[in-house]
């Protein structure tokens, strides 16, 4: 009897057998289970966490060897703390204070990815108001945080002065009584709750547009993880900016349906809005992303902002502020063939 296997060459040519071979080996090998992460965001769902959102609806993620759990912040979660303690593996930070904070409160985080490019912070005034400079004339709301932070570069940048301010609480009401005043927000929120209480269209001042530069939205992971396990840290952040390319510019329908559900107080309407001014003011897409893509950080910015809150006395000197953030995941170009020509 001829053996088996001069049978199976009679039967298949030599390169089939081989490819058979190879086949029935791969089959025996169990597929990779996909990488679990936890993701907190700092507030409750919303279209700003959009791109997230999108990547975990419509597979990015997934297509990248992750299994996502987005864990939403809120009023009553501080999922910043969770982040060195290994409780969640990356964190939705807010602006690049924070994270120069966190240098010199030793805590080993660092970003490794900016989705916006400006922050959304902007004083909101009536429509009287035409000029940043008549904003030194005016009643400005502002809350105790903002007082420490972008109010003190308004101060030494521009001149406005702490007398005009009064204590801001997360309510248009006294700004729409007030009609010689002005309120802190966001532009992709308050703006529609004052169009919808007040009736009318307020004057937006988006402080990224007078010098305000830091980036928001950051992603910030431990630094242990950057050092054991660079390649997760870069799956996640490249299927991060994904998600915002499809967020923005593709069909968002399942993101939104994800955003409801954790947060099914938001409308469409709101979320609409958010969208619109995100793309307007280029919150996420402007500036470097136009060459380094989406999530783009640069030394020189970085460099630029601390020195402009060294001089406004918000943070001090001689902080090692490079160890707030790494360029390693970064100005790769992911995505960039999603935006539009």
């Amino acid at each position: 009897m001829r053996p088996r296997l001069s049978r199976l060459r009679s039967l298949f040519p030599l390169a089939a057998l081989g490819a058979l071979v190879a086949a029935t080996l791969l089959s025996a090998v169990p597929a990779r289970a996909a990488d679990k992460v936890t993701f907190g965001t700092n507030w409750v769902a919303q279209a700003e966490h959009g791109g997230f959102y999108q990547a975990l609806a419509d597979g990015t993620y997934a297509k990248y060897g992750l299994n996502v759990t987005i864990l939403p912040g809120g009023p009553q979660a501080n999922n910043r703390l969770l982040l060195p303690v290994g409780k969640i593996d990356f964190y939705m930070g807010g602006n690049m204070l924070q994270s120069i904070s966190s240098v010199v409160e030793d805590i080993p985080t660092q970003v490794v990815a900016a989705l916006f490019q400006k922050d959304p912070q902007v004083l909101i005034a009536h429509p009287d108001v035409t000029e940043f400079e008549q904003l030194k004339t005016r009643t400005l709301f502002i809350s105790k945080e903002g007082l420490a932070s972008y109010y003190q570069w308004l101060v030494d940048a521009y001149g406005f002065s702490e007398d005009q301010v009064k204590p801001y609480t997360f309510n248009a009401a006294p700004f729409l009584v007030d009609k010689n005043s002005a309120m802190q927000g966001y532009i992709t929120s308050e703006p529609y709750a004052i169009e919808q209480q007040g009736g009318f269209k307020p004057t937006l001042f988006l402080l990224a547009d007078y010098g305000f530069q830091t980036y928001a939205t950051t992603i910030e992971t431990r630094n242990e993880l950057v050092k054991q396990n660079p390649d997760l840290v870069q799956r996640f952040v490249d299927a991060s900016i994904i998600g915002w390319y499809n967020y923005l510019y593709g069909d968002n329908a399942k993101a939104n349906a994800l955003i409801k559900q954790d947060n099914p107080e938001i409308t469409d309407a709101m979320i609409a809005f958010s969208i619109a001014k995100m793309k307007e003011y280029g919150i996420v897409d402007s500036g470097d992303t136009a060459t380094l893509g989406i999530g783009a950080m640069t030394d020189a910015r970085m460099k630029g902002f601390y020195d402009t809150m060294v001089k406004a006395k918000v943070l001090e000197p001689g902080i090692d502020y490079a160890k707030s953030y790494t360029l390693q995941f970064v100005n790769k170009g992911v995505g960039k063939e999603l935006a539009p020509k």
